[in-house]
C-alpha cells in the first residue's frame, strides 16, 4: 500500500525516467552485466560489504529503494548506513524519494506480508489444537 506522496514521487520519477534519453539499441538484459558489476567500486552499491544493490545511476537508485525491504543478512547499522547512500545518490541523479526514513519502506510491502502470514499461521495451529 502506497501513500499519497509515495506515488506523486513515483509519478514524477516515470515522468523523468521517459524524457531521459534512450540508447537506440537495446540489449537482452539493460541491466549491469556480472561484469559490469564486478568491476565497480566497493562504494557504487548501497550494501558495500554484501555487494547488494548498485547505485550507479537513475533506474538502479529507484531500483535499490524498490528493493530495499528485500535485502536479507544486514544489520539495521548497515540500512541506516545504505540509506544515507542511497539519499546521496539520490541527489546526485535527480530521483525524489519520498520517505525520509528506510523504515517506512517497511511499512508495507514484504514485511507486512510476513507478519500476516505468521499471525494467520498461528491461529490455524491454535484452532487446530482446540478440536
Amino acid at each position: 500500500m502506497s501513500t499519497t506522496k509515495q506515488k506523486a514521487a513515483a509519478r514524477k520519477n516515470l515522468e523523468k525516467a521517459r524524457a531521459a534519453p534512450r540508447k537506440t539499441s537495446r540489449s537482452k538484459s539493460s541491466g549491469l552485466s556480472t561484469a559490469d558489476k564486478n568491476d565497480l567500486k566497493r562504494s557504487d552499491f548501497a550494501f558495500p560489504k554484501e555487494r547488494k544493490e548498485p547505485i550507479v545511476d537513475a533506474k538502479h537508485v529507484r531500483n535499490a529503494i524498490s528493493r530495499f525491504d528485500q535485502v536479507e543478512g544486514v544489520s539495521d547499522a548497515e540500512r541506516d548506513e545504505a540509506w544515507k547512500r542511497i539519499n546521496k545518490a539520490a541527489k546526485r541523479f535527480d530521483v525524489e524519494v519520498s520517505e525520509r526514513s528506510w523504515r517506512e519502506l517497511f511499512e508495507g510491502g514484504k514485511a507486512k506480508k510476513n507478519k500476516k502470514t505468521k499471525k494467520k499461521g498461528t491461529a490455524k495451529k491454535s484452532s487446530q489444537q482446540n478440536r
